[in-house]
């Protein structure tokens, strides 16, 4: 019996990888794909409340560039000051989104990929960042992210190639 269990959890496992492994997944949500539209449109019109509000309440950030972890409303605290700046027009700044792999339900969604942030400053001054990302995220009425972890620095080539 114990062998009969294992020979089926195994099988289990080999169909999910390959499932996994084919590359079939979920297809996202028309409300998902509209939360990422935000979370961008906040950023650019330097809408602090609502980017804010795109992240439950408990939400974690996890930075592998700094290895750390935090709640988001430290980040948060820290990342304000550029969304008044963005507001008040001293400078511009926007964020796209590429997925390179994205697993959901109605309820829950596990969102891996590359984040392109781009901002110009008073000075003039253009920085560009590229970044691996994951994201897990929760829906009751509307999508929150639960957990954004930052993995590591891109590259524009992984970028080009996530389209």
């Amino acid at each position: 019996m114990i062998r009969l269990l294992r020979v089926a959890t195994g099988l289990a496992f080999v169909l999910l990888g390959s499932q996994a492994a084919s590359g079939q997944e979920s297809a996202p949500s028309a409300d998902l794909d509209a939360f990422w539209a935000e979370l961008s449109r906040t950023v650019a019109e330097g809408d602090f409340d609502g980017y804010a509000a795109t992240y439950h309440e408990d939400a974690i950030l996890v930075s592998g560039l700094s290895e750390t972890s935090s709640p988001i409303s430290q980040a948060l605290d820290g990342w304000k000051q550029g969304f008044m700046d963005t507001q008040a027009g001293e400078m511009t700044a926007s964020v796209e989104f590429r997925f390179t792999q994205r697993i959901s339900d109605p309820t829950t969604a596990h969102e891996t990929g590359i984040f392109h942030y781009s901002m110009v400053g008073a000075d003039g001054q253009r920085t560009d960042q590229y970044i691996h990302f994951e994201a897990l995220l929760t829906k009751k009425q509307d999508w929150k992210m639960m957990m954004e972890y930052q993995k590591s620095p891109a590259t524009r080539e992984e970028w080009e190639a996530a389209r």
